[in-house]
């Protein structure tokens, strides 16, 4: 090859690098609101064990691909455009974190006492219905890695599997969540089997009214999903009153909704009266209904719009959680679930004044993924994750997290 043609190929490659250069240098413009993580993103290797996986949201696409389309769709559903779901989470980017230097950091305890038991950290796992639909030993697996962890869990009325197996795999105390159902009788045994078998909390569900619920990505979801319901139904059924052990041996024959017509303060007392454990109330948004709560003789209360899937209001959960703390004037702990994705999420629900955070979805990504492993991976994630920004706000304790700590954006 001659000196003027290599030359002119040398031009041309360099002119190409340039308007390749150039090319790359306007994309990046283009997207320079992006943090790096998003602009130096590279596919990674296959994920063939939890703990390969760095952060909890990174659980989500894996479940999603290994959960048949009807069962993704369940759990990823919201009702209309789903968007109080994906607000529960960006929420979390409204509030600031300040840190604070000049503290004494060679001690840090992330344990708090709960209604007399300490926990390792301020994380419990909340109730999640028919978790065999995400892995064949649905709650047995989560009941496990709570176990391993430490951490409380809170049963479903709609568990798949019997609350006695899943307290015996737990090795401690439950907490039981509640879907009272329109027969008072029924109501009543569900209440009385919890106690039997050691819940120390019964978690009175109050946000399910208004049902049948608009979950239009579930429906989109089951119209491409070729399987048949008997697969994972009895008889086809989605009724949990027909299907879920919570009610085996039960007559139901009177049951049609899994809410009573009246829940109303009169309800309320009526469920008090019942209820012999600890009484929580799961779906409470505003102060005013926070401090009928606590007058009414409730014990807790969960702040929770049910991870978005009952109603389409766009207040997250963590908006809603301040007033609820004003109302409940330090007089019963107050929990909160929605959106927690981060060791972060969980110090600025803290710092607002959470007494613990609760895990919805994510513990099921973990289960639909890799079973008790997945569950344990995202619990330790976030407990290492809150053990560094507590490190870098300069709180020591639970205790030393504060209003103070986190700004409004």
């Amino acid at each position: 090859m001659d000196f003027k043609r290599r030359a002119a190929l040398t031009r041309r490659t360099f002119i190409g690098g340039l308007g390749a250069a150039s090319a790359l240098l306007s994309s990046v413009r283009a997207d320079e609101t992006a943090p790096p993580s998003q602009l130096f993103a590279r596919t990674p290797p296959p994920v063939t064990s939890a703990d390969q996986v760095l952060d909890v949201m990174a659980f989500e696409p894996l479940a999603r691909v290994a959960l048949p389309p009807a069962h993704w769709g369940y759990l990823a559903t919201g009702v209309d455009d789903d968007l109080t779901v994906a607000r529960n989470h960006e929420a979390f980017g409204h509030y600031q974190i300040r840190s604070r230097r000049f503290a004494d950091l060679r001690h840090l305890d992330t344990s708090r006492a709960i209604l007399g038991t300490r926990w390792p950290s301020p994380i419990y796992l909340s109730a999640v219905g028919g978790m065999r639909a995400f892995h064949p030993e649905g709650e047995l697996a989560v009941a496990r890695a709570a176990s391993t962890r430490s951490t409380q869990m809170m049963l479903s009325t709609a568990s798949s599997t019997s609350p006695e197996a899943v307290m015996q795999a737990r090795g401690a105390p439950l907490w039981q969540q509640l879907y009272p159902t329109d027969d008072w009788r029924v109501t009543e045994e569900i209440v009385m089997r919890a106690e039997k078998f050691g819940a120390t909390a019964i978690v009175l569900t109050v946000d399910a009214a208004g049902r049948p619920r608009n979950n239009e990505t579930l429906k989109r979801a089951m119209q491409i999903d070729a399987r048949h319901c008997s697969a994972c139904h009895k008889d086809d059924s989605h009724d949990t009153w027909l299907r879920d052990p919570m009610f085996a041996g039960l007559d139901v024959s009177r049951v049609t909704g899994i809410e009573p017509p009246d829940l109303t303060v009169a309800y309320l007392d009526r469920v008090r009266k019942l209820v012999k454990a600890k009484l929580f109330l799961k779906g409470i948004v505003t102060g005013e209904d926070a401090a009928i709560a606590v007058e009414h003789g409730a014990d807790g209360i969960v702040v929770s719009n049910h991870g978005g899937r009952n109603e389409e209001t766009l207040r997250p959960s963590i908006d809603c959680l301040p007033e609820i703390v004003t109302a409940a004037r330090g007089k019963v702990p107050v929990f909160v679930d929605g959106g927690i994705r981060r060791g972060t999420d969980v110090f600025k629900a803290l710092a607002l004044g959470a007494t613990a955070v609760g895990l919805g979805r994510p513990q099921v990504w973990g289960v639909a993924t890799f079973g008790q492993s997945g569950v344990e991976r995202v619990i330790d994630i976030l407990n290492t994750e809150l053990t560094m920004i507590m490190r870098q706000a300069g709180t020591p304790t639970l205790a030393d997290i504060t209003p103070a700590h986190v700004l409004r954006a």
